[in-house]
């Protein structure tokens, strides 16, 4: 009877095959950043576009973390990681792939009306669809249906059954939402709302580093109702620094990435702030 491989054997079994993978900690998270890169404050890696290790030795920055490259995966900055790992993740989008996370018998009745056959994995409550081609990660595109590939994880949960069918049309179109109702900020960041240009008036700027550190935690640390939880955090910082004209494009910038580095799409980062401000009357 052969034994269940190591999180690390595993990793390495994949990576060899060109899936840039990375550990995840209980809860089906990835390890915090490290001092260095605490709340993105390293500035993330270059684009935060593509897989690979930091700059720092160890797997921070999510799923950006992911890589191939054996020297890092079994390097001693990621030992710690590896060792009470309680899973192995992998970056669909940087394997090529498209993982339709299917998390109830509805979803997946759905999936079998409405989409093409592929190769299939179970997971702990659903399926994962998977089809060759990448797009971009929306959570939530239909009630239990998440689409996993460019800037997003997964959990490596076998090979499954079945033949890889090419990313269909359909599965695109789950990601093209109807425009929301709300008046949208500008896709090209600048500073978001009018105010007072200044420092804060009422704390210091260390208490407004600590807040937007704290906001980014918080949207990293989501492992689900991750909409929900960006829209809060968003709520939060500008409930208190909203209407002071302290927030910078630096700052916006920190938050959104922090919220896409968990799959949201700029669309929707732009979407939550600017409920967060109307919801706050700015």
């Amino acid at each position: 009877m052969s034994e269940t491989p190591s999180p690390l054997n595993a990793a390495l079994s994949l990576a060899a095959s060109g899936v840039p993978v990375l550990p995840l900690r209980r809860g089906k998270v990835p390890f915090g950043n490290c001092r260095t890169c605490a709340g993105n404050a390293c500035g993330g890696r270059p684009n935060m576009k593509t897989p690979g290790p930091c700059a720092c030795p160890y797997p921070c920055h999510a799923w950006a973390a992911a890589t191939t490259d054996p020297s890092v995966l079994a390097s001693p900055a990621w030992a710690t990681a590896w060792r009470t790992a309680a899973a192995v993740a992998y970056h669909p989008g940087g394997a090529g792939v498209t993982v339709v996370d299917l998390d109830d018998v509805a979803a997946i009745a759905w999936a079998h009306a409405a989409l093409p056959a592929t190769r299939t994995v179970a997971t702990t409550r659903g399926e994962h669809w998977i089809y060759q081609g990448v797009m971009q990660s929306v959570n939530a595109v239909r009630p239990g249906v998440d689409i996993k590939s460019l800037m997003s994880y997964a959990r490596w949960l076998g090979p499954g059954t079945g033949v890889t069918a090419a990313l269909p049309a359909i599965v695109r179109a789950l990601a093209v939402k109807a425009p929301s109702p709300a008046r949208r900020a500008p896709q090209a960041l600048t500073v978001p709302f009018t105010g007072q240009i200044g420092a804060c008036p009422h704390r210091t700027p260390t208490y407004l580093d600590r807040g937007i550190a704290m906001a980014v935690q918080r949207i990293t640390a989501a492992d689900s109702a991750v909409h929900a939880t960006v829209y809060r955090a968003f709520l939060a910082v500008l409930s208190t620094h909203g209407r002071c004209g302290c927030l910078t494009d630096a700052h916006v910038t920190r938050l959104f990435t922090a919220a896409q580095a968990k799959g949201e799409s700029v669309r929707h980062c732009t979407d939550a702030w600017t409920n967060a401000r109307t919801a706050l009357g700015l």
